[in-house]
């Protein structure tokens, strides 16, 4: 669905935001990590065409998003973490809006809206910043575009409505949809993840399905340190390590301890290459 090559991004003044980034990316929840820094921001303004790669290149289904054209626009949207809205309240964006994607579901709209205790006609200046994205994570997810793209949605929410916006992405995202998730606080939606990228100095140093990372890693916790594991860490009085998988049964992937793994100097390298490199049934 999405096919990245050897991208790179270089703002004006020479810093470089993206270097060498490839990554296959086909229908699913992709949770997208990185320090701050790392050019989250960056790839998916990239992805929404919002901006033109200094090197490599982007295909949505044989289209450039680059290149705005209709037939490529109507079938994304990015709901970034400081979306501003030009209309008064959700339901009048969708009323000027919500017409340009074919995909548009507006009982969908109505029960995402309702589950939030909402209805559409709040004036979104005068909402709390929880609210507010409430509202456009409830429209988005109504849009049903194959490609999706979250900025921290879950950014100002309480825990009740981190459950309902969880339970709802659940609901409201089909098997065609290809849906990233960026955010650094990891365990809102962890059990929808499909999949992650996480970039790390401006390199996209991951690109693989859940199910790969658990067949290529074993997470662990024991209440000792664990004999053999690549990295591991103290967590209340128990030990969460990461150790080698076996390539046939699936271990459950912790995101957070696999994310500060990768960043460490000693473990990261290691950690990078079991993941990228081929399982036996993959030659």
């Amino acid at each position: 669905m999405i096919d990245i090559k050897h991208i790179a991004y270089t703002y004006r003044r020479g810093a470089t935001a993206l270097s060498d980034a490839s990554a296959d990316i086909p229908p699913g929840i992709y949770l997208l990590l990185g320090q701050n820094g790392a050019g989250k921001t960056t790839l998916l303004h990239l992805l929404a065409g919002l901006l033109t790669p200094s090197a490599g290149t982007i295909d949505i289904d044989g289209e450039n998003p680059a290149l705005r054209r209709p037939s490529c626009l109507r079938r994304l949207f990015f709901l970034s973490d400081s979306f501003d809205c030009p209309f008064m309240t959700v339901n009048e964006m969708a009323h000027c809006h919500a017409g340009f994607y074919p995909g548009f579901d507006p009982a969908m709209l109505a029960a995402n809206l309702g589950a939030f205790g909402l209805s559409g006609n709040e004036r979104l200046k005068r909402l709390s910043l929880g609210d507010r994205h409430k509202s456009l994570a409830a429209y988005a997810l109504s849009l049903g575009v194959e490609v999706l793209l979250l900025d921290e949605p879950a950014n100002g929410l309480d825990i009740t409505s981190k459950k309902e916006l969880r339970r709802m992405m659940g609901r409201c995202v089909t098997d065609e949809q290809a849906v990233i998730v960026s955010t650094h606080t990891v365990s809102d939606l962890e059990s929808l993840y499909d999949g992650l990228l996480m970039l790390n100095g401006g390199r996209l140093v991951v690109a693989q399905s859940t199910y790969n990372i658990g067949r290529r890693l074993g997470f662990v916790t024991s209440v000792r340190p664990v004999e053999g594991a690549i990295y591991q860490e103290p967590d209340a009085g128990l030990f969460r390590a990461i150790v080698p998988g076996d390539g046939c049964g699936e271990s459950a992937v912790n995101f957070g301890l696999l994310y500060t793994a990768i960043l460490s100097p000693a473990a990261g390298p290691r950690i990078v290459e079991l993941l990228n490199e081929p399982l036996q049934d993959e030659d």
